[in-house]
């Protein structure tokens, strides 16, 4: 596992998740501007309780808060599915 993905599991680890898979699909963009620079495309999928009641704008800005300056430094991209535990 490379190191974003662990950091990004550590810290998504605070949301309490009863599921979290993250694929990373850095290597499907080579060449692109962002992975250029070392930031990495990645697709989450996430199951929390933490979700209940959050519109999906609410849980996207939760999730990117919890990965704070990961977003800015090794993330490029993150594509988001962010379900509360009623929704699977």
């Amino acid at each position: 596992m490379s190191d974003t993905l662990a950091l990004m599991r550590d810290r998504l680890a605070e949301l309490a998740p009863e599921h979290l898979d993250i694929e990373d699909e850095s290597a499907q963009h080579a060449g692109h501007a962002g992975a250029r620079s070392g930031g990495g495309h990645y697709q989450l999928t996430i199951v929390s309780a933490r979700f209940a009641g959050l519109s999906r704008l609410e849980r996207q800005r939760l999730i990117y808060s919890t990965l704070g300056d990961l977003m800015s430094t090794r993330i490029h991209a993150l594509g988001i599915r962010a379900l509360s535990p009623e929704e699977i």
